[in-house]
């Protein structure tokens, strides 16, 4: 069997899984090398706890070689051009010629699509960010929080509605829940649509018993910081002391132009392969565009949610298949579409949400009952994803996995 090279652009959840589930499956005798621009490693779902203090940076950020196993290639330098006739990327400096290629480079923040949000906005999507924001709530005393959505799709459909919630726990801590207002702001018809109305009314319910204020359908068009203006498609602008937004999201410029997007710029894969129209090239996460199956025919079809859990169980999918090709067998595995979220509320309580995203006719999602557990289960996922490899990481595995049980869920860890 000759050597065969597999290259993952992109560290972040799904290229680090694809990375460790191949060195597992393949062993030594293939080359698998990762091309990561950043040395170290931020876990993203804790942001949100870092944005109010409940963790520092250093406690999320973790070197990129410790949560490799070993015998995996890491060129720390940004891919730059994907020559997909000669199975080659372009860096900086080099040229990795590639047997199998996975694209697992997310999606990537573009602030500057709305004029003046780049000024003074916070965000929480950024470790920067929500360190920043840390200090900006922490000297915050009374006013208005306007929490707006930005622009769709964007990353975690939860995030915004757990931030706000995490927000008002945070000054209900400090008393002065009567004196701070949070209105959050979105484009969409609900929180989290593609889950469908039982669980986005849940959600609203949720926000409203913290005294959060939901308007949807607000598209936001333009940001005023000089005057503290927020303003919005056909609907009237709104005045607010501290802004923090979600970001518009774009996807990887290295993907335009070379025959592997949908017509919005997303890596199009078929979605229970996750392959790219081009032969050995794999794509995962956040620069894919995964259409599924919607409630209604609407003029812009439902797409997979961009979250952590699937380019997770994504990546595991591509990994075994890849592997099976290696050792001559017909690959099977395929992504099925099921996924979760541990929606925190504050308090160290969570609610929790799981089903099939390509469920027909449409997706199937419930909300299990608020709890301390679900709180309890999302820490201790964040020990488990920045523990180095090794015994100890593979033990709190094993502790995830007999817990999910338990509760009856079966877990892609």
């Amino acid at each position: 069997m000759s050597q065969k090279t597999i290259v993952i652009l992109g560290g972040g959840v799904g290229g680090l899984v694809a990375a460790n589930k191949l060195q597992q499956l393949l062993g030594e005798q293939h080359r698998i090398i990762l091309i990561e621009k950043e040395s170290k490693h931020a876990f993203a779902p804790s942001f949100l706890w870092l944005m109010v203090g409940q963790r520092q940076p250093e406690q999320i950020v973790s070197e990129l070689s410790h949560l490799v196993r070993p015998g995996i290639e890491i060129i720390h330098s940004e891919a730059r051009q994907i020559d997909l006739a000669n199975r080659r990327v372009i860096d900086g400096t080099t040229n990795v010629v590639y047997d199998y290629l996975i694209i697992a480079l997310g999606a990537r923040l573009a602030p500057e699509a709305i004029p003046g949000l780049s000024e003074r906005a916070h965000t929480f999507y950024t470790l920067q960010g929500a360190k920043q924001l840390q200090e900006a709530l922490s000297s915050f005393k009374a006013g208005t929080i306007a929490i707006v959505v930005g622009g769709l799709p964007y990353k975690c459909p939860g995030a915004p509605h757990e931030g706000a919630m995490l927000i008002a726990d945070f000054f209900r801590r400090r008393g002065l829940q009567n004196e701070v207002k949070i209105e959050m702001f979105t484009p969409e018809s609900q929180p989290m649509p593609v889950a469908g109305p039982e669980l986005g009314n849940a959600v609203r319910q949720m926000l409203e018993s913290k005294g959060i204020s939901f308007h949807p359908l607000h598209k936001l068009t333009a940001v005023n910081s000089q005057g503290h203006e927020v303003s919005f498609d056909g609907k009237p602008s709104f005045h607010y002391d501290l802004l923090i937004a979600i970001p518009p999201h774009r996807p990887p410029a290295i993907v335009q132009g070379i025959g592997l997007t949908n017509e919005a710029g997303w890596v199009q894969v078929d979605c229970a392969t996750l392959k790219t129209k081009h032969e050995n090239v794999y794509a995962i996460g956040d620069a894919t565009g995964i259409p599924i199956p919607g409630r209604w025919k609407p003029a812009v079809p439902l797409m997979l949610p961009k979250a952590g859990v699937f380019a997770h169980a994504q990546a595991e999918v591509v990994a075994n298949r890849i592997a099976s090709e290696i050792h001559g067998q017909t690959p099977k595995e395929e992504f099925c579409g099921s996924g979760y979220c541990m929606l925190e509320a504050g308090e160290e309580l969570a609610g929790f949400a799981y089903g099939n995203f390509f469920a027909e006719p449409s997706p199937q999602i419930h909300l299990h009952r608020i709890g301390k557990i679900w709180h309890i289960g999302k820490v201790l996922f964040e020990k488990w994803w920045l523990a180095p490899f090794g015994f100890r990481r593979e033990a709190l595995r094993l502790a995830l996995k007999a817990g999910a049980k338990l509760l009856g869920l079966d877990i892609s860890l």
